[in-house]
């Protein structure tokens, strides 16, 4: 029996149509083609088994080799990248589904034997992050990363617009920029990993500048109908800190704001963790985005009924729940128990805790 709930409607998201309110979130699973970065055919149906969601959000995916920082994560500037990604929205797209990628650069949050030639990761400053990354089959500290010079930044924007064209060449629906988690766009923003001196630091507005214009070289090439953005204002995840995250914040989505982007995917409190670690008005940035806000963190039925209810979020995205759950939308609508996740098989290996979790019918 279907239960009553906002979560089962309809959404318009720019020019498409989701079927209902559910975005499955970004989740690595480092299950590339080793060496190539290319997500191979266990990732068609992983992503092809979960198209009952409005919204698929891809694993995030470097933009560049430069980009990465863990094992075995797929690529998006590459022909052949391209290529087995168009075997993943081929999928999706046969069986109703909706997909963006996630574009990432993952700036101090790697390690060397992930980068050409054994070269340091970068970031706006010369600052290790106190954090682990996934390398050689392990967890492993990152590596002491060296500060961007001002002449490569242009660089940095220009590898995400063509990771954009790239990925509409693959076939997705649109792209979401990883702008969270502490990752190269929160370095520069937020003053615990920036410290530089020039136009890119110092004030909020300088900080702000690379995310804001990495959002704008995207919407130049997808549209801003189709580009969308991912923030996280106080999460600690890898190490990442502002002093001021609301003043920084409500000036990035005045920007992303006016440069009209479909939605903003906003991880309230700490990234897989508590959501009152800080005080934070996201009521703010609700009101001052123009666009779909999408709520993360903690969602179950529960809470995201009430919030929807209270039109604090117009989409809600779930992380784990789908890893596990392949059918998780059919599951929450019956009121049907889910599947235990296995925390052992999220990062790397093959079809176990990947492919092979059972749909409800399965199971019964």
């Amino acid at each position: 029996m279907s239960r009553p709930t906002k979560l089962f409607e309809t959404y318009k998201l720019g020019p498409i149509t989701l079927a209902n309110r559910f975005v499955m979130a970004p989740l690595t699973r480092n299950r590339a083609v080793p060496g190539t970065f290319v997500p191979g055919a266990l990732a068609a149906d992983y992503y092809a088994q979960r198209a009952s969601a409005g919204l698929l959000i891809t694993e995030a995916s470097q933009v560049s080799q430069q980009g990465q920082g863990y094992q075995d994560t797929p690529g998006i500037y590459s022909k052949d990248q391209v290529a087995g990604w168009r075997k993943v929205t081929d999928q999706v797209h046969a069986r109703g589904g909706k997909i963006f990628i996630q574009l990432w650069h993952v700036g101090r949050i790697s390690h060397v034997d992930l980068q050409a030639n054994g070269a340091a990761p970068v970031a706006p400053s010369a600052i290790r992050a106190k954090g682990k990354t996934f390398v050689n089959g392990t967890f492993a500290d990152v590596s002491e990363p060296r500060a961007l010079e001002l002449s490569e930044i242009p660089g940095i924007i220009d590898d995400f617009k063509r990771a954009t064209k790239n990925a509409l060449e693959a076939g997705f629906d649109g792209v979401e920029i990883h702008g969270a988690n502490g990752y190269l766009l929160e370095q520069f923003a937020k003053d615990g990993a920036n410290k530089r001196t020039d136009a890119y630091g110092g004030s909020i507005e300088n900080r702000a500048k690379l995310m804001l214009e990495v959002s704008r070289a995207v919407v130049a090439e997808a549209g801003a109908e189709r580009t969308g953005i991912r923030i996280s204002p106080v999460t600690p995840a890898n190490d990442i800190s502002d002093s001021n995250p609301q003043a920084l914040y409500d000036h990035i989505v005045d920007g992303l704001s006016a440069l009209k982007l479909v939605y903003l995917h906003v991880v309230e409190g700490a990234t897989g963790g508590p959501r009152d670690i800080a005080p934070f008005d996201y009521a703010s940035l609700r009101k001052r985005f123009a666009g779909a806000y999408v709520a993360n963190n903690g969602y179950d039925f529960d809470l995201a009924t009430k919030v929807l209810d209270a039109k604090a979020a117009d989409l809600i995205a779930f992380g784990k729940p789908f890893i596990s759950n392949p059918d998780l939308v059919e599951r929450l609508k019956q009121g049907a128990a889910l599947n235990d996740w296995d925390k052992n098989t999220f990062y790397g290996g093959g079809a176990k805790g990947y492919t092979d979790y059972p749909a409800l019918a399965a199971a019964k």
